[in-house]
Parts: structure tokens; C-alpha cells; sequence
């Protein structure tokens, strides 16, 4: 389900020259139904102003946000992820949030071994009362990842194929 959500939002995500810079970015977020989700929702009825870069994926609690769904995220184009939970010990399934937060601080590792920036992949625990902190941690976020500049992770990895495979055509040559 997330995985298809997913595709569709990258796939009508808006083109990456937005501004003057040439580059706004392409944030995926993962909010919680219960606190972060109703929080942004908060926001817009309360018509606070943050960026229009940000797509929301709706999950019913953060502790589902699977590890793959970010890396997918990144993989499709997306310049940054954010995801949104419960404060600790408000979760509505317990300990959602405990288990999530143990996945963010091993993609954290992996996601630096890949050369991906620590302010690309935030996580964030907003409540359902928290409108104006949706809107603040957004524009941050923005504003964090634009200076940045994209990320062309899609771009990186064709480049790494094409870099492997004339490793692999000077070994089979060095056998020959």
C-alpha cells in the first residue's frame, strides 16, 4: 500500500526548478494518523503557511514506517524524508514510536554510508495539538535540504553501475 502511495506521489511531485536557485526539493513525509497526521491537518485549518514540498503518506502509527519505505523514497527521487509520531510514551499502540525510533537510528548509519546527508532524514515527534510545529519543522526542513541541493540518488546509482561495469570489463580483460 505505502509502496504504491509512494509511487504516485514521486510520480506527481512537482519539477525540480521551482525557484530562482533552479531547485526546490522533494520531501516524502510519513505521518502518524493519530498525532502528526491530525497535526498537520491542524495547521492547515488554522491556515499556517509552510511549503508546498512536502507530501504526506498517512500511516496509521510510525512504529509501521518500514525501513524500506525510505530507502524507496530515495531511491524514486526524493530529496528528503521526514516522519512524524507521537511524543514517547503517547503512542496509541503503545510502543509504535520505541520501534521506530530504533530503525531511525540504524537508517541514520546506513543512510551516512551511503552518502546521504544527516539533515536529508528527519524524524520529528509532533502531537495532534502541535499545528505550528508542523509548520515549523517543514520549513526548516525545506530550507535545510534546499541549501543542500537535490540528491540525485537515481543519478548516483546509474553512475555506480556504469563505473562497476568498466571495473569488471578492465578485470575480464587483465584475464585474458
Amino acid at each position: 500500500m505505502a509502496g504504491a502511495m509512494l509511487n504516485l506521489i514521486m510520480e506527481n511531485q512537482t519539477s525540480t526548478n521551482g525557484t530562482a536557485s533552479g531547485f526546490e526539493p522533494r520531501i516524502v513525509a510519513f505521518f502518524c494518523n493519530w498525532c502528526t497526521y491530525t497535526a498537520a491537518d491542524l495547521a492547515g485549518v488554522s491556515r499556517l503557511k509552510y511549503a508546498a514540498n512536502v507530501r504526506v503518506v498517512r500511516v496509521m502509527c510510525s512504529g509501521r514506517v518500514d525501513p524500506q519505505f525510505i530507502l524507496d523514497a530515495f531511491a524514486k527521487g526524493a530529496d528528503g524524508v521526514l516522519i512524524g509520531g507521537c511524543h514517547p510514551g503517547d503512542c496509541h499502540y503503545i510502543e509504535g514510536n520505541y520501534k521506530l525510533l530504533r530503525r531511525v537510528r540504524l537508517l541514520h548509519r546506513m543512510l551516512r554510508d551511503m552518502g546521504i546527508e544527516d539533515d536529508r532524514f528527519r524524524l520529528e515527534w509532533i502531537s495532534a495539538a502541535e499545528g505550528e510545529k508542523v509548520k515549523t519543522v517543514i520549513n526548516d526542513m525545506v530550507e535545510k535540504v534546499r541549501k543542500l541541493g537535490p540528491l540525485q540518488l537515481p543519478q548516483r546509482f546509474r553512475d555506480g553501475d556504469k563505473e562497476l561495469e568498466g571495473e569488471q570489463l578492465k578485470a575480464e580483460a587483465a584475464h585474458v
